[in-house]
């Protein structure tokens, strides 16, 4: 850290249908080749996209009950259907659908079934979270203007496949017209495709994609050096982690980033809140004093994970600070091995930037099953990044996201521990306790209009900010203990 860490700190501070679906006699099949947004074979990874087509239901009728005393109802009608009929691909391992507006909802459901490669082993139904579009970048800001943005689901991890079938059914809406028939839902979203992503060999080659990258984008040589240049003063250049630091190391870096040294016979503590700088102002009764913070944890880099740095715009972004953590869950499955870990963020990398048009990875950290802590957006680990993470509550925070999905399943306790170990180091920067509450104001959202000041905790769940499920229920349940052992790490 020392001396540029308190320059950059003070200056830029994601069970089958009732209904058997199948192909209408006007589908057109794509050839398994095609592609938008496509790359070439020297990049690392790539991305087929491949369009939906309406879907057609050979279900038999549903008689009427027999309270009714009519057997001459008409059948209720269907609500939209669109997918793809079970067709051979390339190589892919993480699968999500994607729709023009990103103003658009998708109400329905979204399935697929995959092939493992090189078998005939075809997978069960599988559903994919709707619920992305509040993982996005606020209202308002260049990354949501930019013209790239569409809608899109989680991003489903389904390991090596060759083999895609994908089904989306629209909702009925449950009121009934006055011809008996149930009425049909909303359309299902303009444009949709299913994305199907391979994240490429590990560590991937760094190279430009063969088509044109988007504005701003950096070379690959070149943005790579740049991702590791935020962070020269944590690990040398080209660094794949960045290492762990004992707590009084962590407090000597802080201090010395103040301009200040430490007193040996100091108690701990400001009590103030976090000022513009990043650091803690107010209430210290001694400047001298050892800072709240927490150990500092070992981090996976960007080049640990093998991110490919041609993919994202070429500038960072900042905040002016971190008061509030946003906790996730990916929804991306958690059939997934700690080793895939990295192949996991690759792709979900790739889906954010290529399929969902977004300027980076849009949480500014991850954390997998086994407590690894990885860098996401880029910008430097120990700074105030921009994230895409909890849309309208982006600025003047940061988001994590947990590799997996906790609506059902309970996360494990060592990625509930690298939460707690990341956040007593991240906002011990800033002054935050992980205890308290902060007042943050709303970018625009389903839940707080645009401008109003909100009291939220200051390590608070994704459904907190936006009316969602993320992070799972399970995972929900969990943040009381990782904010008092969070607290604790720092020395409260």
């Amino acid at each position: 850290m020392r001396a540029s860490l308190a320059s950059s700190i003070a200056v830029t501070c994601a069970a089958a249908l009732a209904l058997p679906l199948t192909l209408s006699s006007n589908a057109t099949a794509t050839p398994a080749a095609a592609e938008r947004r496509t790359t070439g074979t020297s990049a690392p990874g790539s991305t087929q996209s491949l369009p939906l087509t309406p879907l057609t239901s050979n279900a038999p009728r549903t008689p009427p009950s027999p309270s009714s005393g009519d057997r001459t109802l008409p059948p209720p009608a269907l609500a939209p259907a669109q997918g793809l009929a079970r067709r051979d691909v390339r190589h892919f391992s993480l699968v999500g659908v994607v729709w023009d507006n990103p103003d658009s909802e998708l109400h329905g459901r979204v399935q697929v079934r995959t092939r493992a490669t090189g078998t005939a082993k075809w997978s069960a139904w599988q559903d994919v979270d709707t619920h992305n579009h509040e993982h996005a970048a606020d209202p308002d800001t260049p990354e949501r203007a930019s013209g790239r943005v569409r809608g899109s689901t989680a991003p489903l991890w389904v390991g090596d496949s060759d083999g895609v079938e994908v089904r989306v059914q629209g909702e009925a809406d449950g009121r009934t017209g006055a011809d008996g028939r149930a009425v049909t839902a909303e359309p299902l979203p303009k444009g949709l495709h299913v994305e199907l992503v391979d994240p490429g060999a590990e560590p991937p080659p760094q190279g430009p994609e063969l088509n044109a990258p988007p504005p701003g984008a950096l070379t690959a040589e070149s943005a790579a050096a740049a991702s590791a240049a935020v962070n020269a003063e944590l690990a040398p250049i080209g660094a794949t982690e960045i290492p762990a630091l004992s707590q009084k190391e962590t407090r000597a870096d802080l201090l010395a980033t103040r301009g200040e040294e430490a007193d040996p016979t100091a108690t701990t503590g400001t009590t103030g809140t976090t000022g513009t700088t990043g650091t803690a102002v107010g209430g210290a009764a001694n400047p001298r004093a050892k800072p709240y913070i927490g150990a500092r944890p070992r981090i996976v880099t960007r080049r640990g994970w093998g991110a490919d740095e041609g993919l994202r715009e070429s500038n960072f972004s900042y905040t002016k600070t971190v008061k509030a953590v946003f906790v996730h869950h990916s929804a991306s499955g958690n059939n997934y091995r700690c080793a895939q870990a990295p192949s996991v963020i690759r792709s979900i990398y790739r889906y954010h930037v290529k399929s969902s048009g977004w300027r980076d990875i849009g949480y500014n950290f991850l954390v997998d099953k086994c407590g690894n802590i990885y860098e996401g957006r880029a910008g430097g680990v120990a700074r105030p990044v921009m994230g895409a993470h909890t849309l309208g509550f982006n600025s003047k925070s940061m988001g994590i996201a947990v590799l997996g999905s906790f609506g059902a399943a309970n996360p494990p306790a060592a990625s509930v521990k690298a939460v707690a170990k990341l956040t007593a180091w991240k906002l011990g920067l800033y002054g935050a306790n992980p205890r308290g509450k902060t007042y943050l104001r709303s970018g625009g959202g389903n839940l707080y209009r645009k401008g109003k000041n909100v009291r939220l905790n200051v390590i608070s769940g994704h459904r907190d900010g936006f009316a969602t499920e993320c992070p799972g229920g399970r995972l929900y349940a969990k943040l009381g203990k990782a904010r008092t052992t969070s607290a604790r790490y720092q020395g409260r």
